[in-house]
């Protein structure tokens, strides 16, 4: 990570997350995802990223790595039983076509320029399952020359445009641990399959070196801060029959009565929008306060002060939830609110509604809200 981030071999990052996944046969690797300040055009495309076996004479040694590392199969017809094949198909589709010059894909992805021999690409001769198998320019795997020499190894790496790629990521965290199979049973019983067995978690003994060491299985930059969105005593209680009434007349502080404590008492915190406050501010779980950040980049004009790239998001409400969606939209928009009735207070004037608010601010002038609502949830809310 840190060739990448800190050295910027592609250009400067904006954020990035990484998850850590094992296999059965043990050994991790890791999916990365990186955003660039600024992006890669589709003309620089060929300059990071190629799908084609480089040439023995010009770079020997990235042609031993290549031709090791970063040759899918090769399957299907050459090898059946591949376990990339499934109904006779590859899941990895390959072999790819093969083309002239790099394409933008409709569905976020390039195709890669992989061009024929006719056209200048490269053969090479593998063997598989004792014969000698020509493989051309469709089964390479894209890598970047850069870390595929520096690391040598096998290092897949794609021109992402798509918001999946993030769910592609996360998928690795939250699936599970593999599963096995076993079971223990009397040789003379009878053999009931489905009653003797049961799935049981497989860790490898790598896997479980790592987590005893507690080393991260993921991380991210810059850091997201999850902020509350609720109604006027519209918090979440999670009660006992022994707290039940003491729960009840004194509701949880979250993070968005905190915003409105905060501002009460610091005139900085005053002139920011609900989202902005994890930007100077961290939020002490257990005092259930933000309290002023004590290290980062310092802001002019105010002493001891200081900013970070932390990012807040607001949950996501649904329009049904009316009023609450609009509560929502003015926390978007309004600074420094005190309180519930603060934030619905316009021009000195107490709505009585959040969406009179809204309208009194024109808000609901033109659709920008629905877009708005809209572009969070092809985000957030995918099938």
């Amino acid at each position: 990570m840190d060739f990448i981030i800190k050295h910027h071999v592609f250009g400067e990052t904006r954020c990035w997350m990484y998850s850590i996944e094992w296999q059965k046969r043990g050994l991790p690797h890791a999916h990365i995802l990186v955003w660039l300040i600024h992006k890669i055009m589709p003309d620089q495309i060929d300059q990071i990223i190629t799908a084609e076996i480089p040439d023995k004479n010009i770079d020997p040694a990235l042609f031993e790595i290549v031709t090791k590392n970063m040759i899918h199969g090769p399957c299907g017809a050459f090898n059946t039983n591949s376990p990339c094949m499934s109904d006779g198909k590859c899941t990895k589709r390959y072999p790819r076509s093969l083309v002239f010059d790099t394409i933008t894909g409709n569905d976020g992805y390039p195709l890669y320029r992989r061009r024929s021999v006719e056209d200048g690409g490269k053969v090479i001769i593998l063997k598989v399952r004792n014969v000698d198998v020509e493989v051309d320019n469709r089964w390479v795997v894209p890598y970047s020359p850069l870390l595929s020499k520096t690391f040598k190894a096998h290092i897949n790496v794609e021109y992402c445009n798509s918001v999946k790629s993030i769910k592609y990521i996360c998928k690795y965290v939250n699936k599970g641990s593999d599963m096995a199979v076993f079971g223990v049973r009397n040789v003379a019983a009878p053999l009931d399959e489905i009653s003797q067995y049961q799935l049981g978690r497989y860790i490898s003994s790598n896997e479980a070196v790592w987590r005893i060491l507690s080393f991260p299985i993921h991380e991210r930059y810059p850091t997201v801060v999850h902020l509350a969105v609720h109604l006027e005593n519209g918090q979440r209680v999670y009660f006992t029959a022994d707290n039940l009434r003491e729960r009840a007349l004194v509701p949880p502080t979250t993070t968005l009565t905190a915003f409105y404590s905060l501002c009460q008492s610091d005139v900085f915190a005053k002139t920011l929008l609900y989202s902005e406050v994890p930007k100077f501010y961290t939020w002490n779980a257990s005092a259930k306060k933000f309290q002023r950040r004590k290290q980062g980049k310092a802001v002019e004009g105010h002493p001891n002060l200081y900013s970070s790239d932390a990012l807040g998001r607001l949950y996501t409400v649904h329009p049904n939830n009316a009023e609450c969606f609009y509560l929502r939209l003015l926390l978007i928009n309004v600074r420094g609110p005190t309180s519930f009735q603060d934030l619905k207070t316009v021009n000195g004037h107490l709505c009585s509604t959040y969406r009179h608010a809204c309208q009194e601010l024109n808000l609901l002038e033109n659709d920008r809200h629905w877009d708005s609502a809209l572009a969070d949830a092809s985000i957030t809310a995918r099938p």
